[in-house]
């Protein structure tokens, strides 16, 4: 992640505004790695391919995605929804809280505040891990069969705006930790905040990243009033 003289997380507090809020999942609100391992793994088996060479491409794609390059016969809702559906209970014990995900979750849920999920997971995956782990539930979410196009297209989020109905010319704020899903809400127009949960800073600064933190307990909200939420970002990155 590079050395302690070229970056620290010391900037100063920021308050931005937006209209709406727009959340990746996986890496962003829920560390569910080990989990996904285990189920590549178990796939890669399946298919006869190395799971490490899927793991290498796999986070932030969709799964159909992924499909399509080492077993197009899989490469179809049902079966993915079928297996994504077993992980969070499978492997519920491998998945944990990203820090300040659930407290960030509750105080925008307490005042009605605009959010959205937008994943590149299944409905199945991301119900089950909001029962898995409980966890507020999001206004709105945009998954995976929703899109025609995975991160980096930014086809999920522009639908993420336009399921919380807000305006096409609302600011919104992205909330990512995969490359692929900065791409996505840099090219959909909108801030992102990314988290270096998953990736190396170097990977999503170089992604197009407005701000960068650690994890969510640098992303506080302030309030929300005349459809307007206000977050502060705190200890985000800066360079040397």
């Amino acid at each position: 992640m590079g050395s302690a003289g070229e970056y620290s997380f010391s900037a100063p507090p920021e308050v931005v505004s937006a209209h709406g809020l727009l959340f990746d999942f996986d890496g962003t609100i829920i560390d569910s790695t080990e989990a996904i391992v285990k189920h590549w793994h178990k796939q890669g088996e399946l298919m006869g391919v190395d799971p490490n060479v899927i793991l290498a491409t796999s986070h932030g794609r969709r799964s159909i995605d992924t499909f399509k390059i080492y077993d197009p016969s899989k490469a179809n809702w049902e079966y993915i929804s079928h297996h994504e559906g077993l992980i969070p209970k499978e492997f519920g014990e491998n998945a944990v809280e990203i820090s300040g995900a659930r407290q960030l979750l509750a105080s925008l849920e307490a005042v009605n505040a605009p959010w959205a999920v937008v994943t590149s997971a299944t409905r199945a995956l991301l119900t089950g891990w909001i029962e898995v782990l409980k966890l507020a539930h999001p206004r709105c979410i945009v998954v995976a069969e929703d899109v025609e196009e995975g991160k980096p297209h930014p086809e999920c989020y522009r639908l993420g705006r336009q399921k919380l109905d807000l305006a096409e010319d609302a600011h919104m704020i992205v909330v990512e930790d995969a490359p692929s899903g900065v791409r996505a809400g840099k090219a959909a127009g909108f801030k992102v905040v990314a988290l270096t949960t998953t990736h190396t800073i170097g990977q999503v600064k170089e992604a197009g990243a407005d701000w960068i933190v650690q994890d969510l307990r640098s992303v506080t909200l302030k309030g929300f009033a005349e459809g307007v939420v206000q977050i502060e970002i705190t200890n985000a990155l800066v360079s040397a």
